[in-house]
């Protein structure tokens, strides 16, 4: 288990697999969360910036998600509290029905919390690309991690 004292600033992690994008979800997607017709229709989406159906950024971001957390899982699992949110978070190019995604996560920022000495705060940025290495993404998140001995002093 990966506690915040085992977290080191400046570590890169890839993701351990990538997510297909596929037509289908795309749609269901959109219909229950995006209904804009750039994401529900072919024939709409020719006539936008897109192009052609395209993904939600929001589904792109669940995407991603998904995506950390299967890392955490095949590799080493983080005492993960959850997150408090998002600092940034930037829609760089559309991600279409067939492309592959890949994540690259750098953690930036830690630091012990002050108020509640058994958590620590992270920040890690994650740079999102298609299969031609193509920016899709990109996102600064904060997390919340367990610490492994809240007795210990503050940093």
């Amino acid at each position: 288990m990966k506690y915040f004292e085992d977290m080191v600033i400046g570590t890169r992690t890839r993701a351990s697999r990538t997510y297909k994008v596929t037509r289908e979800e795309v749609i269901e997607f959109a219909t229950k969360y995006d209904p804009q017709p750039f994401h529900l229709d072919d024939e709409a989406a020719k006539n936008t910036f897109f192009g052609r159906l395209s993904a939600s950024g929001w589904h792109t971001g669940a995407m991603v998600m998904r995506l950390m957390v299967d890392t955490w899982k095949d590799t080493e699992p983080t005492a993960g509290l959850g997150s408090p949110g998002i600092d940034e978070l930037r829609w760089v190019k559309p991600v279409y029905p067939g492309d592959e995604l890949l994540v690259d996560m750098e953690l930036i920022d830690k630091r012990r919390s002050k108020s509640r000495p058994d958590m620590g705060l992270t920040k890690t940025k994650q740079t999102v690309t298609n299969q031609h290495g193509e920016v899709v993404m990109t996102m600064v998140s904060n997390g919340l991690m367990r610490v492994r001995d809240p007795s210990a002093p503050l940093d």
